[in-house]
């Protein structure tokens, strides 16, 4: 994967999407100039004898205290560590990855008022491979991420932790291994790093990326399970779609035919007489398509924050100019991870429905529980309990986290958006999403194979055949863990969807 150059306000989800998956990371030098023209703003601000918020004043409630030239510096060092007080589990290691670079990119645009320095300091953790520890609570998404980004700005003074070469150590250890000096903040600079939604943005892309995945993947296993339970290829004619009109009803109405065309077990039960199938076989691109339109709606408002300035206060060069305001406040990374959330619910919610649908004789016309021979063996009863736990686990997380708020800082920030909340939960959930879909795979697999010698499609076949090469088709009970472990992990890693030439519906781009 080639690297991906950070080109302040002009970067794609797909750019994103990149990064979180390992792509190496520049900033474009080509920014320097309005970063520097921000940095002199700030030095220009300070020689004029104004009172600056954030530069020669405190910070929140103690905005109105003046803080001599002498000790700007020394304000920015003790504001990082004051604020280093996040707790929990750390943040995984391609989150830190996008939040360094979603930090990088913000500071480009120039309006923080920071040196090139600072930019180049977040550069070299990333060249070098060291990887901050940031606990992962403590943020109420405003004053901006400001626990978990004052855990990153310490790193780069020496403070706190991090890892390098999967050793956890003091951070003045870890960037004395990797060859890099440790950062003297200058004025601005320890507000401009902590002030911003980047913790917020970076889980809330995590969560899309990874939602995205299980979308298309359930698609797939969507399509198969049509087939497994010989239902009709009706509820996916593009006239039904077309004249609702939803784009991603149209898109995933297309993807179920191209995933169902060609199939002899659909052939075969052409005159069955069957008028309608269940919801859940029926409603797939009413429901996913739905789906697509939420997750493409979380994706623009992400994609536009990601290419965001949102630390305070900004820096304006003409003039030069130091302008309050509220960018920091993270609502619509908020409503977006609510939106993802509420996806992925809906994902695993039909997809447990199909895998029921499959066990059900009394629905499926196939054996009981999917076991060749029920009764001596109980086939995919409790997969199917187990899938139901963790739909119903993902339908307590998806409570709407932007309809809260608390007062914090002695009531000066006394609307907080929960963004952080509202992102931070979305990979567990993702993760559960990722365990539905491979049971689905599984049953559906199972569900075709009993109409062998009739064959699928030729890429729903292909889905089938990647399977088969790691489980086997079960024909008496086994030990059925190791089975769901290796299908959710086809799922989580895009495996089906590749089996199938990837040509399906998405939101951040091939």
């Amino acid at each position: 994967m080639s690297a991906i150059f950070i080109r302040p306000g002009d970067m794609t989800l797909r750019d994103w999407r990149d990064i979180y998956h390992g792509a190496g990371i520049a900033l474009d030098s080509e920014t320097r100039d309005a970063v520097d023209a921000g940095a002199q703003a700030v030095q220009d601000l300070i020689a004029s004898g104004r009172a600056v918020y954030g530069v020669n004043t405190g910070f929140g409630k103690l905005a109105t205290v003046r803080i001599g030239d002498d000790d700007l510096g020394e304000l920015q060092a003790r504001l990082v560590l004051s604020h280093a007080a996040g707790v929990g589990e750390p943040v995984p290691g391609p989150i830190v990855r996008l939040m360094i670079a979603l930090k990088m990119a913000s500071l480009g645009r120039g309006a923080s008022g920071v040196r090139w320095q600072v930019i180049a300091a977040l550069q070299g953790l990333l060249d070098k491979g060291v990887t901050p520890v940031i606990p992962g609570q403590g943020s109420v998404g405003a004053s901006g991420d400001l626990a978990p980004l004052a855990h990153l700005a310490a790193i780069l003074m020496g403070e706190g932790e991090a890892i390098v070469a999967g050793e956890r150590m003091p951070a003045a250890k870890a960037l004395s291994r990797a060859g890099l000096d440790k950062l003297v903040l200058g004025p601005k600079e320890g507000l401009a790093l902590l002030n911003g939604t980047q913790f917020s943005t970076a889980h809330a892309l995590a969560g899309l990326f990874e939602a995205e995945t299980a979308f298309q993947s359930a698609l797939v296993t969507g399509a198969m399970s049509v087939d497994a339970a010989r239902g009709s290829l009706s509820p996916f004619d593009a006239r039904i779609h077309a004249v609702r009109g939803h784009a991603g009803q149209i898109e995933t109405g297309a993807a179920y035919r191209a995933l169902l065309d060609g199939s002899a077990i659909v052939d075969s039960h052409a005159e069955c007489g069957k008028v309608q199938d269940p919801y859940c076989l029926r409603c797939q691109p009413q429901v996913m398509g739905a789906c697509l339109d939420l997750l493409r709606q979380a994706g623009s408002t992400l994609q536009t924050e990601a290419n965001a300035v949102t630390d305070n206060p900004l820096i304006f060069a003409e003039g030069p100019t130091s302008i309050s305001g509220g960018n920091f406040h993270a609502e619509p990374v908020a409503f977006a991870a609510d939106m993802i959330a509420m996806a992925i619910c809906e994902i695993g919610s039909i997809s447990e429905r199909r895998l029921a649908l499959l066990t059900d004789p009394n629905l499926s016309g196939l054996p009981a529980f999917l076991s060749p021979s029920p009764g001596l063996n109980s086939g995919f009863m409790i997969p199917q309990v187990t899938a139901a736990a963790l739909v119903s686990e993902n339908k307590q997380r998806a409570h709407p986290a932007s309809v809260d708020s608390i007062p914090t800082s002695a009531n000066q920030e006394d609307h907080v958006s929960m963004a952080a909340h509202g992102a931070r939960r979305l990979l567990a959930m993702a993760e559960n999403l990722h365990a539905v879909i491979g049971m689905e795979a599984l049953a559906a697999a199972q569900g075709m194979d009993f109409h062998a010698p009739l064959t699928s499609s030729e890429p729903l076949e292909a889905a089938k055949a990647v399977l088969r090469a790691e489980v086997p088709k079960l024909e008496d009970d086994r030990f059925f863990a190791p089975d769901m472990e290796t299908a959710t992990a086809l799922v989580r890693t895009g495996r089906f969807v590749h089996a199938v030439g990837g040509n399906l519906p998405g939101v951040a781009g091939s």
